[in-house]
């Protein structure tokens, strides 16, 4: 599952504390069918398994590997009699695998076969409510790594990790994306705690400076090269560094700080979707029902995925995340508030390719995040990012817009997030670029009307109300932050970390 690792996986250890332990790794053809599945998810995936089979073998016994249906892989060795327990942790991963372990349940009651579900980080199961979640948190977060096993080793025929090739995995290669496995995880933990993560709390919002100031954790924490307790660790650890040492910098703790509390809203929304996994298919807020359709303004669509919008900040980002499988958050943001308000697509076709694009594709995050990029939560705010105000705050020279839409190259700087509005505009636009497909105020001021509108209606924040209890963070002490600009929805979560 997403626990590709060796240190702090309690499933191992337990297994191991219960006999002569089999480590598996079943690879499923038609999960990497699925849509939202892609060749920068199974490359990095597979490069962690390699690692993972070289330190398990450390251990004692080397990672075995099959492909095909997990049941079908399952009952193979059940027939051979190897089976006496199954141990995991818990997954809260897409629809796909959610009915995937259904059936593994049901495939364990049916043979008497004991699963042991084991918690992976944060996330509640059962979550009864949100009352006191962060102070669970706390105490899974605060529980002691555990040290890797002894394996005794097991006779048994190791099997082949397929290529993206041989899973038929046709779309989503990415040129730069981040390399997987444990050693990467650490090291890139140890940079960004020593060096690197200083400036994180002033320097994660452009770009030009995230892609070296954000910790870069995001695809190990999400595929389990890292458990988010050793890394909870490691920031406490250097926290108290900090605050004991007279040249302790104000500016470390200050990112520490914020970096601790995106690892608490990382669970946080996972959480959301492990309580209502129809999030990922279905508007949090019924009321949004319809207000956008699932296939209208397919051009609309196409350009924004191709990066050819005719707004050089948005084409930017998405020639970046394309090239390198990562951007930071606000971008993220920018890119799905663009294609939900402007472009006016239902959240589902362009989170879609957002999911293809991320290496660190999280369900439960992705998702809620989608929803609240889109407006569609009905407990917070509606932000439609400007884009052209964007590329001014956080590339004012160009240099972003420069590199990666190089066909505006001739037009001025000061003209440069708007080329439309430059003298030689017509050497480039819609020829080399295009013009924009929207005007990007118009848009902006339709769409919020149009969302608005929705939260008028009588029964709107009654619904809001109720999800606001059942999803909402407690922290804030807000108890409907939908009714308008509060200290409970100014604040604006920053993912990936």
């Amino acid at each position: 599952k997403r626990d590709l690792r060796v240190t702090d996986h309690r499933p191992l250890v337990s297994a191991a504390e219960a006999g002569v332990v089999l480590p598996l790794y079943i690879v499923e053809p038609e999960l990497w069918q699925q849509a939202d599945m892609s060749v920068r998810h199974w490359d990095f995936i597979a490069e962690s398994l390699a690692e993972l089979r070289e330190n398990l073998k450390r251990c004692g016994q080397p990672l075995v590997v099959r492909t095909g249906d997990v049941v079908g892989v399952l009952d193979e060795f059940r027939a051979r009699g190897l089976i006496s327990g199954l141990w995991s942790h818990q997954e809260t991963g897409n629809n796909w695998t959610f009915q995937r372990d259904l059936k593994v349940g049901e495939w364990c009651r049916k043979h008497n076969i004991k699963w042991h579900e084991i918690q992976n980080h944060g996330v509640s199961r059962p979550s009864r409510s949100r009352n006191g979640w962060s102070k669970r948190w706390d105490k899974h977060m605060f529980e002691e790594v555990d040290a890797p096993p002894i394996l005794p080793p097991v006779d048994i025929d190791l099997g082949t990790i397929p290529t993206s090739s041989m899973l038929a995995i046709t779309e989503g290669f990415c040129h730069a994306r981040q390399g997987g496995g444990s050693l990467a995880a650490t090291n890139l933990l140890k940079g960004f705690l020593s060096n690197r993560g200083e400036t994180y709390r002033t320097s994660m919002s452009s770009p030009l400076s995230a892609e070296v100031a954000c910790s870069r954790l995001s695809p190990h924490i999400s595929w389990g090269t890292i458990s988010m307790r050793e890394v909870n660790s490691a920031v406490k650890s250097r926290q108290f560094a900090l605050k004991n040492s007279a040249s302790g910098s104000v500016v470390w703790r200050q990112s520490l700080k914020s970096f601790n509390s995106r690892l608490h809203w990382h669970c946080h929304f996972i959480q959301k979707l492990e309580d209502e996994p129809q999030i990922e298919f279905k508007n949090l807020h019924s009321a949004y029902d319809g207000i956008r359709k699932v296939g209208e303004n397919g051009d609309a669509l196409k350009a924004w995925t191709a990066a050819e919008t005719g707004l050089p900040f948005v084409d930017a980002c998405m020639r970046y995340l394309r090239e390198n499988g990562w951007l930071n958050f606000r971008m993220r943001a920018m890119l799905m508030a663009v294609a939900s308000y402007h472009l006016w697509l239902h959240w589902r076709e362009p989170g879609l390719e957002l999911a293809r694009l991320f290496t660190d594709y999280e369900p439960g995050i992705h998702w809620n995040q989608v929803q609240m990029q889109s407006g569609t939560t009905g407990i917070n705010a509606i932000r439609i990012y400007n884009p052209v105000k964007q590329g001014k705050d956080h590339d004012p020279t160009g240099v972003f817009i420069r590199k990666w839409v190089p066909e505006l190259s001739v037009i001025p700087d000061v003209f440069l997030h708007e080329p439309w509005k430059a003298e030689n505009s017509s050497q480039v636009l819609g020829s080399a670029y295009p013009y924009p497909i929207v005007d990007y105020l118009d848009a902006a001021k339709a769409a919020r009307q149009r969302m608005w509108a929705v939260r008028k209606l009588g029964s709107f924040y009654e619904q809001a109300d109720k999800i606001q209890d059942r999803h909402g963070s407690r922290k804030s002490g807000v108890k409907n932050p939908s009714r308008g600009p509060t200290k409970g929805n100014k604040k604006q979560l920053t993912l990936p970390i």
